[in-house]
């Protein structure tokens, strides 16, 4: 049976998703909407076009919305199931999504009533945060449609004074709230001090705070795909990641596996952003960053689009973590540099590589890797002391900076 989702940017009515009788999926963008005179597409990678797209051509896109690895089998799993059926799983946890991308079924009404949200007290929060890892964005509890890409645990909610809600029905949240990882000691503390050295030298950064409810610590990521009109009330943001502006599947969010590299990041800013010089510099800025700080899982999904006033830029920061600290993981980055996957091994010659395929001046990209490890030296030594966990993480990263600056040479 043929079953069809209405697809909705911000309020309008933009097109529909469809499975047809044997599973296959189609986008296609509604007429009304093509012949509007400020229509904008979803995604780089589905541009404004009658045809409509085969699953192959909106898979990257739609897929991309949604949980990965693990995360996703346990919320297929709960909420009864494939956990290869993307149409269904949007249709389950589609409210509310990253961007300003909405899914209903087909016929129904966007909700026109306030946004509801269900308030948690501290031990409401630490219930959730204990089954979070059993049943990941609470997926199949009832008036919950929120979904998150990645394969870590966490939560949209929504903050106001001081108070933590779950968004209900699809309302609007406007924080991303993610608890340790078991595993791996002090992942809370070691992203947030990451997170935090990256504002310090003054590069565009989502803002953190790190907390705890009962003996559960949890990281605190303000959206930056939110904002809040005159009345205070939130707006979605569009927004989309460098795989699905390229139609990339999370699946294949590697380079290694056929993901994105910096070569596609960097042609992909100079085509889609409003101020490409700006962008360009930002992006460069943040491939060398975590470089610096040892942040090897720095994937196409983890830098992103962001679509606000009719202009495209770069959008800030996220999921900035010293992996490297971590010896079970892996050192090999998620993007080459220079045609290097270890970084450790790069020297001058790689970044003069990475400067051809940016389309960048050579000794511009060098000056900047020793400019932006000295800031990161200096904004070290007046940042806080770390917590416990992660106590000797200052001197892991300053022992990396002036590594990579001697090889520079």
């Amino acid at each position: 049976m043929t079953r069809i989702l209405d697809v909705y940017l911000h309020q309008q009515l933009v097109g529909k998703l469809v499975q047809d009788d044997h599973g296959q999926m189609q986008f296609s963008y509604n007429s009304g909407w093509l012949s509007n005179e400020n229509a904008v597409p979803l995604s780089h990678s589905m541009p404004l076009q009658e045809e409509p797209f085969t699953r192959n051509e909106c898979r990257g896109f739609f897929s991309g919305i949604l949980p990965e690895e693990d995360k996703r089998e346990m919320v297929a799993k709960n909420l009864g199931i494939s956990a290869r059926n993307d149409f269904a799983m949007l249709e389950q946890i589609g409210g509310e999504c990253a961007g300003a991308i909405t899914f209903l079924l087909e016929g129904e009404t966007l909700p026109t009533r306030q946004p509801d949200y269900r308030p948690l007290s501290n031990e409401d929060l630490a219930g959730v945060l204990e089954i979070l890892p059993r049943r990941p964005l609470m997926a199949g509890e009832d008036g919950i449609r929120l979904s998150l890409a990645g394969s870590q645990d966490k939560i949209a909610v929504h903050v106001k004074d001081g108070t933590i809600s779950i968004p209900l029905g699809g309302a609007p949240s406007t924080h991303i709230l993610k608890p340790a990882i078991e595993r791996f000691a002090g992942t809370v503390h070691n992203e947030a001090y990451c997170m935090t050295l990256a504002a310090a030298i003054d590069l565009p950064v989502a803002a953190v705070s790190t907390h705890k409810v009962s003996s559960i610590e949890y990281l605190l990521v303000e959206r930056y795909d939110r904002s809040h009109d005159e009345a205070g009330n939130v707006e979605r943001v569009h927004q989309e990641d460098f795989c699905q502006a390229l139609g990339i599947p999370s699946d294949m969010k590697y380079q290694s596996e056929g993901g994105v590299g910096l070569p596609q990041s960097f042609l992909l800013l100079r085509t889609v952003s409003s101020m490409p010089v700006i962008d360009l510099q930002r992006f460069l800025d943040a491939v060398i960053f975590n470089v610096l700080v040892g942040n090897n899982d720095a994937h196409g999904k983890n830098f992103s689009l962001l679509y606000q006033a009719g202009k495209v830029r770069m959008a800030p920061l996220y999921d900035v973590l010293c992996t490297a600290y971590y010896p079970e993981l892996s050192s090999k980055m998620a993007m080459k540099v220079g045609g290097e996957y270890n970084a450790e091994m790069l020297f001058a010659r790689h970044f003069e590589r990475l400067a051809n395929d940016a389309g960048l001046g050579k000794a511009l990209v060098k000056k900047r890797v020793v400019e932006i490890a000295d800031s990161v030296l200096e904004a070290l030594d007046s940042m806080e002391t770390p917590h416990d966990t992660i106590a000797d993480l200052p001197e892991f990263i300053a022992k990396r900076c002036g590594t990579i600056k001697e090889q520079q040479n």
